[in-house]
């Protein structure tokens, strides 16, 4: 995988587009003047979440004693089942049961940004070539970055795009996400019957 690859792969899964009706709900009662603040320190929590899995991937892969097919093909069945919920996506609003006040880590560090897909998307990354660590970084910072970028212009971006446009673009980002998860998924099930 290139780095570019690897960026573009993160930026699917962490599907900033897809996340700005959600952080548009969490944030629904939080004042104007602190939704940037939030959305900027819940984007740190979610880099460093996913820097401390790229830097223990290994470790914690040998630690469970588990082999790169198995986690490809783990990752592939989690990315599909993501991209399935971004095509067809649930009506019910999963945030109504959150308690009053600012929120922190939970839901918009992890789950949205840094969830379980994008951290096996860097385990995965991280245990196929350790040696490209520091490219691994790059392009988790970058995709960081951008992610962060989006949610904080998730106002205009809205008024823009509008509910439509932004299911649109979720949809379309699922589809993408759909082929990945398939090679994902057929890479390791071709590592596992050329090792075996």
């Amino acid at each position: 995988m290139t780095l570019l690859s690897a960026i573009i792969t993160l930026l699917l899964v962490m599907d900033p587009l897809g996340n700005v009706p959600s952080f548009l709900a969490v944030l629904r009662d939080v004042p104007t003047e602190r939704k940037r603040p939030i959305i900027l320190r819940e984007s740190l929590i979610a880099f460093a979440i996913l820097l401390l899995f790229l830097a223990v991937g290994p470790g914690l892969m040998s630690l469970l004693r588990l082999e790169e097919p198995s986690l490809s093909i783990a990752g592939g069945i989690l990315l599909f089942l993501i991209a399935i919920k971004m095509i067809f996506p649930q009506g019910n609003n999963m945030f109504s049961d959150l308690p009053d006040g600012e929120p922190l880590v939970v839901p918009l560090a992890t789950p949205l940004i840094a969830g379980p897909s994008a951290m096996a998307t860097v385990l995965l990354l991280v245990t196929r070539e350790p040696d490209r660590l520091l490219e691994w970084g790059v392009a988790v910072t970058a995709a960081c970055a951008i992610t962060a970028a989006v949610l904080l212009l998730c106002n205009p971006l809205h008024r823009l795009l509008g509910e439509r446009g932004l299911m649109a673009v979720q949809r379309l980002m699922g589809m993408l996400l759909t082929a990945i998860a398939v090679q994902m998924f057929l890479t390791g099930v071709r590592d596992f019957l050329a090792a075996g």
